[in-house]
């Protein structure tokens, strides 16, 4: 019995897209979640693989590979598992179906390819973040502004410091020093 597992990041998206495909694979069941794809913990996919019947000819069908596992790792893990328990995996959009060798090899390549996709979005970030440090901005939450730098703007506003300036003498930016004084003049 095939058995079909969607997965959304957020709310903001749906399940539709998956859900047909999976029914057009011919799944029996469908498990849909909404969990970020990097978390390794997902309750609905632990049930998913929990009803899948060992020995059997049951199958785990996905749309896609990345909508079981974000690392390669935990793709791997997975898959060991599945293969212990003597169930197949199919991935429609990659055409994996573990039923072959060929379909086995696709999945390994597949997945490397995967982490190494992942691998490259988090060293751009880094880049990213350590080039804006450069720059002099740091991420994060914006800096709560205190009494004291409140008071300090307030009294450079009312000086006739421009706006500008007065963000930088108390180290907040300009969008920050509004936020926390919403009647400051633009």
């Amino acid at each position: 019995m095939n058995i079909g597992y969607a997965r959304i990041s957020t709310d903001g998206q749906t399940h539709a897209a998956q859900i047909n495909a999976l029914e057009a694979a011919g799944c029996a069941k469908i498990f849909t979640e909404t969990a970020s794809g990097a978390k390794k913990d997902r309750p609905i996919l632990a049930e998913a693989l929990a009803y899948l019947r060992p020995n059997s000819d049951d199958k785990l069908v996905v749309y896609k590979l990345d909508r079981v596992a974000r690392s390669l790792p935990h793709l791997i893990e997975i898959m060991e598992t599945l293969n212990a328990d003597g169930i197949e995996f199919q991935s429609l959009t990659e055409a994996i179906d573990t039923k072959t060798p060929g379909g086995r090899l696709l999945f390994h390549v597949m997945g490397a390819i995967s982490a190494f996709e992942r691998d490259l979005v988090i060293e751009r970030t880094q880049a990213g973040l350590k080039a804006a440090r450069a720059k002099g901005r740091v991420g994060g939450r914006p800096r709560r502004m205190t009494d004291d730098k409140i008071n300090a703007v307030r009294e450079l506003l009312a000086s006739g410091t421009p706006v500008k300036d007065a963000a930088t003498a108390v180290g907040v930016s300009v969008p920050t020093l509004y936020r926390w004084l919403p009647g400051a003049s633009r």
